[in-house]
């Protein structure tokens, strides 16, 4: 069977697949501070966060380690409200890491 690169052409069942990024690969936003909030409940991940930013510079990076899931919206509510920006959000198993920039 000859191979094209006409999607039409392709057998029905095939589809073309995207490329898998490598974890590994990824590279790590450079956080000047991390804190740690694992096993916390909502508003302690907040309020670790708020006071670390106050510690820091403007333009620095903080980044937070928790494992309540509702630290996605959290933090998300904490940006807008106080004007540090929200970097980056991901999740690792069962971690939720938030990424915020000191204002």
């Amino acid at each position: 069977m000859a191979t094209t690169d006409d999607p039409a052409a392709r057998p029905i069942g095939l589809i073309a697949a995207k490329p898998i990024i490598n974890r590994l690969q990824r590279t790590e936003m450079e956080a000047q501070k991390e804190i740690d909030t694992r096993g916390l409940n909502c508003p302690l991940p907040i309020l670790k966060a708020k006071k670390a930013l106050a510690d820091m510079h403007s333009g620095d990076v903080l980044k937070v380690v928790a494992t309540d899931p509702g630290s996605m919206r959290d933090f998300q509510a904490f940006a807008r409200q106080t004007g540090n920006e929200l970097v980056e959000q991901t999740t690792e198993s069962n971690e939720f890491i938030h990424y915020l920039r000191r204002r």
